[in-house]
């Protein structure tokens, strides 16, 4: 037996033994259930259909779903729910990123306020020396003062002053145009604010509708259904898994991690049995980017705050080559996260009802694979 399969094996053993201590997510294959007997009352109705649902894992009749179909809607629901996480998540961190910079702008035109003032109070005591002066220009008082030595000492002094204000000028238009300047950007800046602010209110109630319908199918169902439901997703993830780890898609599981890989993979595994909760970046509970990001904020390497904007800006890693703290990302749009801790699994915040748990890398369909610290 090869390594891939030996690792394969003892995942399968673990997860196992993990299964019957608790209900977790698990690579081994649940143990087939007993046959079932139809349920006394119709369950699992799916929000937006007429009539009732019912199931036992086959296929009813018309209006009726299996339990296979109700995992299947739950988990589409739960994946839409974490698509609009990432956007409300990615509109969070944009509406700080503005209101940073807005309150800098607003300082900036604070002090350039000040120096404008300070300028103009120099340009007006330059006028009033002048008018004390009759009005008339330094040069042509010392023509006529009638004493060539006097006219010749002050040359330097007359040039010098005009210098000095020709500059409080210049340096009083620069200081004008600068805080024309700040002024638009801090009005960009509110735009964008305020079109970040209405993202993610649209998003949170994205959010709170799918997760919302997910729970209302799985309140529907009865105890022994919702413990089969669980069975059934143990049961995909197990095939994803083993279809991947039998691809030789992983050659090497076992690869060394970075000294602070380690770091964040340590991180990382310390928050299992943490609840999920969207938009949350710890301590008590996490999103699936907010564990990542702040995995690796603890081993010294701040990365982007959600899925999307890792897969887009870290450097992508082959599937073969990754190791220990590596990223996975998974699903097309980039809308799930896990860290790679080596023999072929994952530790992630799967969604909504779960918490922080291992999996197998290949349980999900995985987009591709990025390096923090590369």
């Amino acid at each position: 037996m090869n390594r891939r399969h030996s690792a394969a094996a003892a995942i399968t053993l673990v997860c196992a033994l993990a299964v019957l201590a608790a209900p977790v997510q698990a690579f081994a294959a649940p143990t087939p259930p007993a046959p079932e007997q139809p349920p006394k009352s119709g369950n699992a109705e799916d929000p937006g259909t007429s009539g009732t649902s019912g199931t036992s894992g086959t296929s009813g009749t018309s209006g009726k779903k299996s339990l296979e179909e109700v995992r299947a809607k739950i988990d589409a629901l739960y994946r839409q729910a974490g698509a609009a996480t990432d956007a409300y998540n990615l509109a969070e961190e944009r509406s700080k990123k503005q209101s940073g910079e807005i309150v800098k702008l607003a300082q900036a035109i604070v002090e350039g306020q000040a120096k404008i003032a300070e300028l103009k109070s120099r340009a007006g005591a330059q006028a009033r020396e002048q008018y004390r002066n009759a009005g008339l220009p330094p040069g042509a008082q010392l023509m006529l003062s009638g004493d060539p030595q006097l006219f010749l000492d002050g040359i330097s002094r007359a040039h010098q002053g005009q210098q000095a204000a020709k500059g409080v000028l210049g340096e009083l238009n620069r200081t004008q145009e600068d805080l024309e300047t700040y002024t638009q950007d801090a009005s960009t800046n509110w735009t964008k604010l305020e079109a970040n602010r209405v993202k993610q209110a649209k998003a949170k109630k994205k959010i709170n509708e799918q997760i919302a319908a997910a729970k209302k199918l799985e309140s529907q169902l009865e105890k022994k259904e919702r413990a089969r439901l669980l069975q059934l997703e143990q049961q995909a993830e197990y095939k994803s898994q083993t279809a991947w780890l039998s691809s030789g898609a992983l050659k090497e599981i076992n690869r060394g991690a970075s000294a602070s890989g380690k770091k964040a993979v340590a991180f990382a595994t310390s928050q299992i049995g943490k609840p999920y909760k969207w938009g949350a970046v710890g301590p008590a509970s996490y999103d699936c980017s907010g564990l990542t990001s702040q995995a690796w904020a603890a081993a010294g390497h701040p990365i982007p705050r959600t899925s999307q904007e890792q897969w887009r800006q870290l450097p992508h890693i082959a599937v073969k080559d990754m190791r220990p703290g590596d990223l996975v990302i998974y699903f097309s749009d980039a809308t799930h996260v896990g860290m790679y801790i080596g023999d072929g699994a994952i530790v992630h915040a799967p969604r909504p009802g779960r918490d922080v748990t291992i999996t197998g890398a290949g349980s999900m369909e995985i987009l591709g694979v990025v390096r923090p610290d590369k």
